[in-house]
């Protein structure tokens, strides 16, 4: 594949800062076991409208009651009724977010668990998980790329701004150019702004969480 802006851009950030640590050393591991893979589902609900440091500490709560799974989740307020908010308070919006791991976990359960979800085929799967109450693209691609590896690129905020920043939305063809570059939170510019990694790079998950890490960590140290 020919060395296009965007191939450039993510080996520039390789090399400023290497591999993808911190909260990124579980979501980029290759490969992951079950309970990994499910921390990472219950971190990409938890993460939304939050900092990480405090997703942390609601992550090391359930951790701490021995509940750090989806299915540890479930049986947990089957048995403890609103006791898991109190767990998850510090990751902020703790009863919504209560509500969607719940279901999330109930969905896992009943679709066969981690593995049988897996094969489901990518564009199936997303729209079962889109369905799901609280669960938004962001949120959905967070979990299909990160915690069941399926090659679909993450489209955040840091993302957005570096698309801006760089006029990467010029690789785009002109039918998607026009719409990409209003970079709207939501609607067909997550859609463009999406096409246009993946239309631009290997079809690689492993490529994709990396370079989405990256491009968050470079994100924070530059804002």
């Amino acid at each position: 594949m020919p060395q296009n802006k965007i191939i450039k851009l993510y080996k520039k950030l390789l090399k400023q800062y290497g591999r993808p640590d911190g909260q990124w050393k579980l979501w980029c591991r290759r490969p992951k076991n079950i309970p990994q893979r499910e921390e990472v589902i219950i971190g990409a609900i938890l993460t939304q409208r939050a900092n990480w440091k405090n997703v942390m500490l609601a992550i090391n709560n359930l951790k701490k009651a021995k509940i750090g799974t989806l299915s540890g989740v479930y049986k947990f307020e089957l048995k403890n009724k609103n006791k898991l908010a109190d767990l998850i308070r510090p990751s902020g919006f703790y009863k919504q977010k209560c509500e969607y791991l719940l279901e999330m976990a109930e969905f896992f359960k009943k679709s066969g668990g981690v593995k049988k979800v897996q094969k489901i085929k990518l564009k199936e799967l997303r729209e079962k998980l889109l369905n799901l109450h609280g669960v938004g693209p962001e949120t959905a691609d967070s979990i299909l790329l990160y915690a069941l590896d399926k090659p679909i690129f993450v489209i955040d905020e840091y993302t957005r701004r570096l698309v801006k920043k760089e006029k990467l939305a010029r690789n785009l063809p002109p039918h998607q150019r026009n719409e990409a570059e209003t970079f709207w939170c939501g609607g067909e510019s997550y859609d463009h702004l999406q096409k246009l990694f993946e239309i631009n790079l290997p079809r690689n998950f492993a490529l994709y969480q990396d370079f989405h890490a990256l491009i968050v960590i470079n994100g924070k140290i530059s804002s």
